[in-house]
């Protein structure tokens, strides 16, 4: 299993010998207006992607958890990636929406599973802000407020969970229950709206996840590279190292492979 971390929430995960795309934002740096906040109103994407367009691009399928938001499939990633390759989706109205956007192998997530080339992708929940604020902050700006995880299991591979944009909730706790995934990536922005609704875990959260599932190796992501962001690399580390949790937490940096579940450099 190698989990390339490109930027933002945006990774190539190959898992069971396939390459995946997730989250596909490749958008060049400041050419998308910022999402309003209190502590910094520099527009989006903060930084430029580590690699060449058509590097990120050259996969065998490609996931998007909620095609709506800028950050996490934009309008750049729609005229890079090739229409040919297989997408799975959120829900069947994102299914075809993307069908609409001219991907002609689009396939929507299930909690029962989808199999891709003897890898079995499940759709998790994930709950993207919690309570009447984060639904009101959702409206004003247009947006939908839901979003998914995905779990990953193969013969001969150790199950990931990719969490998705969520905070903590009993959804999140329920896999890790339910399925004791031994890779566990979680995006760690701690986004949060201009009132201060938070739409992403933050560190306590992060710590909780680190509790709740004692075998799993966690992966920090989605740092870095959105204005409305709380939380970035330097502060997290600073975190981990404070609550003793360095051995169970990566934290790469953008283009950086990690060759897991064991920590290091590809």
């Amino acid at each position: 299993m190698l989990f390339q971390q490109i930027r933002g929430a945006t990774s190539i995960i190959t898992f069971g010998g396939v390459r995946f795309l997730v989250d596909p934002f490749l958008a060049r740096k400041g050419t998308l207006p910022a999402v309003p906040s209190p502590w910094n109103n520099s527009p989006n994407p903060l930084v430029e992607l580590p690699l060449p367009v058509e590097d990120i691009v050259a996969v065998d399928a490609v996931i998007v958890t909620h095609m709506h938001h800028f950050d996490h499939f934009d309008r750049a990633a729609c005229e890079a990636l090739d229409k040919a390759l297989p997408v799975f989706t959120r829900n069947e109205a994102e299914a075809e929406d993307m069908r609409t956007s001219g991907f002609r192998h689009v396939e929507a997530l299930t909690a029962e599973g989808a199999d891709f080339r003897g890898v079995t992708l499940q759709k998790t929940e994930a709950l993207h802000g919690k309570g009447e604020a984060a639904a009101r902050n959702y409206a004003q700006f247009g947006l939908p407020s839901e979003a998914c995880g995905v779990l990953f299991s193969a013969e001969g591979e150790k199950r990931l969970y990719i969490a998705g944009d969520t905070v903590w909730f009993q959804g999140v706790a329920d896999v890790l229950e339910k399925f004791r995934p031994e890779v566990v990536a979680l995006n760690a922005a701690w986004a949060q709206f201009y009132d201060g609704t938070p739409i992403l875990m933050g560190p306590e959260e992060l710590a909780g996840v680190a509790a709740s599932a004692p075998q799993a190796m966690l992966i920090a992501t989605h740092m870095d590279a959105v204005n409305h962001a709380r939380l970035d690399r330097a502060h997290l580390r600073r975190f981990v190292r404070e609550r003793g949790l360095e051995g169970r937490f990566l934290i790469p940096e953008d283009g950086e492979i990690l060759n897991l579940p064991f920590q290091g450099k590809a």
